[in-house]
């Protein structure tokens, strides 16, 4: 049988920064990054590579949010077949901050971006692809975007140089039909372009719009070890390990490092499916309203929440 051209993009340390600040000790990412390599898993992203001057709040940040190389270079002194990804904000990276590939452990540099900043964004892409780093660009929060701006960015984007676009459902809002149509979209307008898939599980169904997505033809999956990602999470790494067929990929180690590392974590941080998260998802919002209400005394009333989203008229206490 043919084999599976898909390729995992493990986001734990990525994106699973966003529920705990990024407070991940060296010791975790060694062994995260060991067990997916034993594992087969292709990329792991490892952080941000923004740049902490163009940002608040960067001295409160662990340092996966804003990753240095010669410190990178210690915390993975051998380097496995897993390659290493970082991703970029628009507006918050400074090129200049980002070595030639050829001094840097990092093999892939996504440049993550809204759709009216699709042009801004190719051209960090032709940046670092010049600096011999396999790029990608992804496009987030594409349950908003309108048709014709869709269109737009596909204009600019099929003759650039970047090798993967993604299709993100930032606020785990899309059901399987969905997926289909855009990644169907994306084919039919950027035939020239491998693809890529980014899931959130706030309607938990971040795993099987990965799996449409890769029936598709979709070739980079991202997932993140027990789904740990902002919010609702992500599609789980061991998920798409056990079930994608005719690949070498091995489970054991993943969860390994699951039982290790990512149970405990999970006792002192929140992640995953939850009805705040739900009820944004469904309602098509960021996630950041949940957030805020799961940080709160109130956090388990979900009917005041839906209500507070849901009604039209919003009230201002003019007092305080």
């Amino acid at each position: 049988m043919k084999e599976n051209q898909c390729k995992i993009v493990d986001c734990t340390i990525r994106d699973g920064g966003l529920v705990n600040n990024w407070d991940f000790s060296v010791e975790f990412v060694q062994k995260l990054y060991a067990g997916l390599n034993e594992a087969g898993v292709d990329y792991m992203e490892i952080g941000y590579k923004n740049s902490p001057k163009l940002l608040k709040g960067a001295d409160e940040a662990g340092p996966w949010r804003f990753l240095n190389d010669d410190f990178l270079k210690k915390v993975i002194p051998n380097k496995g077949n897993t390659k290493l990804s970082a991703l970029v904000d628009i507006g918050r990276v400074d090129e200049n901050d980002i070595l030639p590939r050829s001094e840097s452990l990092l093999d892939l540099i996504r440049v993550a971006c809204y759709v009216k900043d699709v042009d801004k964004a190719l051209k960090l892409v032709q940046t670092f692809h010049d600096r011999g780093y396999e790029t990608t660009i992804n496009i987030m929060a594409l349950s908003n975007v309108m048709e014709h701006e869709l269109l737009e960015a596909f204009d600019m984007i099929k003759n650039s140089v970047v090798d993967v676009v993604y299709i993100v459902d930032s606020y785990g809002s899309l059901d399987y039909k969905d997926m289909e149509h855009l990644v169907n979209k994306f084919k039919q307008h950027l035939p020239n372009k491998r693809l890529g898939v980014h899931t959130h599980n706030n309607l938990q169904l971040a795993f099987s719009n990965t799996l449409v997505a890769a029936d598709l033809g979709v070739e980079l999956l991202d997932a993140s070890v027990y789904g740990m990602g902002r919010a609702a999470g992500n599609c789980p790494t061991e998920l798409l390990v056990t079930h994608l067929k005719n690949t070498n990929y091995k489970l054991r180690p993943v969860l390994e490092v699951l039982d290790q590392l990512l149970v405990p974590l999970r006792e002192k941080e929140e992640w995953g499916y939850l009805i705040p998260y739900m009820i944004t998802g469904s309602l098509d919002e960021h996630p950041r309203s949940a957030m805020a209400l799961r940080a709160s005394e109130d956090k388990d009333k979900s009917v005041d929440f839906y209500d507070k989203l849901t009604t039209p008229e919003v009230g201002f206490d003019k007092s305080k």
